[in-house]
């Protein structure tokens, strides 16, 4: 049987989405002219697909299809990403100069939501294969074992970052990446040594473009009070920036929060949605949630989250097969590093991602690349032993 513990949370984080997306859209409809359900309609379409999707995918037999399907998230993502820059106005929307959505018969889709998941796949199936975690390497045997790897996300880091200005995906995948590998059987020694490799990687890209050194200006001249302050004078004269614009989004989330309390202004009563926090229903949703059920209601959805990663990590520690075992803890850390990326950038503890948040943002791709991703993982908890 497939876990159901895991579907039930998931499926309720899907719920909660269908209502929330209703209430946090208002200013969007009354600005744009939409109908009064357009969002709440489409939305709750995603939800019934995602869910479906989930429940069907529990339902195959994992040691015939999660390969195929895996495989071939990875292939048919990677090619679409490789072809979204050749393709016509009239199939990829552009906004920013980033070619990011393919629009197919009134849908509009994101590869990138399901390439993370087939390269889960693949790392998984890769790892297992080709990498033994009883056996003791030295830096060098490990670098060079790291090396197709490396050179492959590479690729992910032009096609993502560069094609798409999406540096948040490419962080998501690059932490899953990494403790993928110490999951695997890679050394402490060598994690650590990829995790300052990303840190200079992730300063290059950031100061590669001005539309992000502009980002993290913004979110320093937030935050730079508040950590200067525990710095000698001396240093902190040369770290802080005079005069820059402040991040109003983050303010307003901040606000919004500040405004829900314990228990919130009550659903549908937020105030910040009108206007304050742009499309809030979509990568400030949890903004809106803590403004209109406070912190008791941000309290439930980090429960149910957190519920829903401890079940994954539970099934990837009953099943036998390595392979198996990597994929569930490589979806819990793409779904989890997501989360926390998203819940610290509107509270300001780092800039902000553009990271949506699984199950709970308004968006189709997200939504139903998620539910794949978790879809997998009941497959595959048909053969944990419980």
């Amino acid at each position: 049987m497939p876990d159901r513990k895991l579907f039930l949370f998931a499926s309720t984080l899907v719920a909660i989405s269908v209502v929330m997306v209703y209430s946090l859209s208002t200013y969007t409809v009354l600005f744009f002219d939409y109908a009064p359900l357009h969002f709440a309609v489409r939305q709750l379409v995603f939800a019934l697909v995602s869910i479906l999707t989930m429940w069907a995918l529990a339902q195959l037999d994992p040691d015939v299809w999660l390969g195929r399907l895996g495989f071939a998230l990875f292939i048919g993502a990677l090619l679409l990403m490789i072809a979204m820059p050749f393709m016509p106005a009239s199939l990829v929307s552009e906004v920013g100069g980033a070619k990011r959505w393919i629009h197919l018969g009134g849908v509009s889709l994101a590869p990138v939501e399901f390439f993370k998941v087939g390269f889960v796949y693949f790392l998984a199936w890769s790892f297992s294969r080709r990498i033994d975690s009883d056996a003791v390497l030295g830096i060098k045997e490990e670098f060079l074992r790291f090396l197709p790897y490396g050179m492959l996300f590479l690729v992910v880091i032009g096609l993502v970052a560069v094609l798409q200005k999406d540096l948040g995906q490419v962080v998501v995948l690059a932490a899953t990446l990494v403790l993928m590998l110490l999951f695997a059987g890679g050394s402490f020694k060598f994690f650590m040594t990829l995790m300052v490799a990303a840190l200079i990687g992730m300063t290059v890209l950031i100061f590669s473009a001005q539309h992000r050194i502009a980002r993290i200006l913004s979110w320093w001249s937030m935050a730079q009070d508040s950590i200067l302050a525990l710095l000698p004078e001396s240093i902190a004269s040369h770290l802080r920036v005079q005069s820059h614009e402040e991040p109003y989004q983050i303010g307003h989330a901040l606000n919004a929060i500040h405004n829900g309390g314990l228990t919130g202004t009550g659903l549908a009563n937020g105030t910040f949605k009108l206007g304050f926090l742009s499309e809030v229903h979509t990568d400030f949703i949890l903004a809106g949630i803590a403004e209109e059920f406070g912190l008791i209601g941000i309290f439930v959805v980090v429960a149910l989250f957190g519920g829903m990663l401890m079940r994954i990590l539970k099934i990837a520690n009953r099943v036998t097969d390595r392979r198996d075992m990597l994929f569930s803890v490589g979806v819990a850390m793409l779904l989890g590093f997501a989360f926390l990326l998203n819940a610290f950038g509107i509270s300001g503890i780092t800039p902000i991602k553009g990271i949506s948040v699984p199950f709970l943002s308004y968006g189709g791709s997200a939504a139903i690349g998620a539910s794949i991703a978790v879809g997998m993982v009941l497959m595959v908890s048909k053969k944990a032993k419980f």
